[in-house]
C-alpha cells in the first residue's frame, strides 16, 4: 500500500487567467495524485493549497519583529494577532512532506508575494536554530518542487545567467531551513513567439509528468 504523503501546493504569480506557473503546476499535482493512486475522496493524498498570488501574506512590520522577540508567555494580544498567519503557515510546512511552488520570474527574481511568504517563514524559534553560530535547518527530510517561468532564457551557459537571481536564492534560503532536495522545472522563452513558447511549456509539462511517476 502507497504510504500517503502530504503535499504543500503553493501558488505566487499575479496572475489567473493566462499564468503559465499555475498551469504547469496543476498539470503535476494531478499526475502527482494519479501516479500515486490517489484519485478524490477519501482516497486522496492530502494536498495543502495556498495562493498567495492572489491573497498575499502581509509583509512584516514592527509589531510582528516585536512579537517575534518576545517569548510567546509575554506577547500582548496585538503581537499574538500580528504573529499568527506567521504560525498557521509553518504549521502547513512542517505538515507537508513535499512542497510544490510555482515560481514566474519578476524582474530577475521571485515575486514579491513569494519573499512576503519567506520572510514570514524563516524563524529561529520554528525552522531554524542557530548552532555554533551556524543556522541549522528543522525541515530536514522535506523536499521542494520549483516550478518557474519566465520570458527569456536564463540558464546556465548563457548570456543572461549572471542575472538569474531565483533560483540561487531559493536554493540558498531553503538550505537554510533544512530542505536540500530541490528540484527545479523551467519553461522558458515564453516572449519568444507562439512556436518556441509552446515548445518550452510542452516540454516543461512532459518533464512533471514524467517526474511525478517517481518524486
Amino acid at each position: 500500500m502507497t504510504t500517503r504523503r502530504t503535499l504543500l501546493h503553493i501558488d505566487s504569480s499575479a496572475r489567473v487567467q493566462g499564468s503559465y506557473s499555475r498551469q504547469l503546476t496543476q498539470t503535476f499535482v494531478q499526475a502527482w495524485q494519479s501516479a500515486n493512486g490517489w484519485q478524490s475522496g477519501e482516497d486522496a493524498a492530502p494536498i495543502i493549497y495556498r495562493d498567495i498570488g492572489q491573497t498575499p501574506v502581509p509583509a512584516i512590520d514592527e509589531t510582528w519583529a516585536a512579537s517575534y522577540e518576545t517569548e510567546p508567555e509575554a506577547r500582548t494580544g496585538e503581537m499574538e494577532a500580528a504573529i499568527a498567519l506567521s504560525d498557521e503557515l509553518l504549521d502547513e510546512l512542517f505538515a507537508a512532506d513535499c512542497y510544490v511552488f510555482g515560481v514566474p520570474m519578476y524582474n530577475l527574481t521571485i515575486p514579491a508575494t513569494l519573499k512576503a511568504y519567506i520572510d514570514q517563514v524563516v524563524r529561529r524559534d520554528r525552522t531554524l536554530e542557530f548552532i555554533n553560530g551556524k543556522p541549522q535547518g528543522r525541515l530536514k527530510g522535506k523536499k521542494a518542487l520549483v516550478i518557474t517561468t519566465r520570458k527569456f532564457n536564463y540558464r546556465e551557459g548563457t548570456d543572461a545567467a549572471a542575472r538569474n537571481f531565483l533560483e540561487p536564492y531559493l536554493k540558498a534560503i531553503f538550505k537554510i531551513m533544512g530542505i536540500e532536495d530541490v528540484t527545479f522545472v523551467l519553461a522558458d522563452q515564453l516572449a519568444a513567439g507562439d512556436e518556441v513558447r509552446d515548445m518550452s511549456l510542452d516540454q516543461a509539462e512532459a518533464e512533471l509528468l514524467s517526474l511525478a511517476k517517481t518524486w
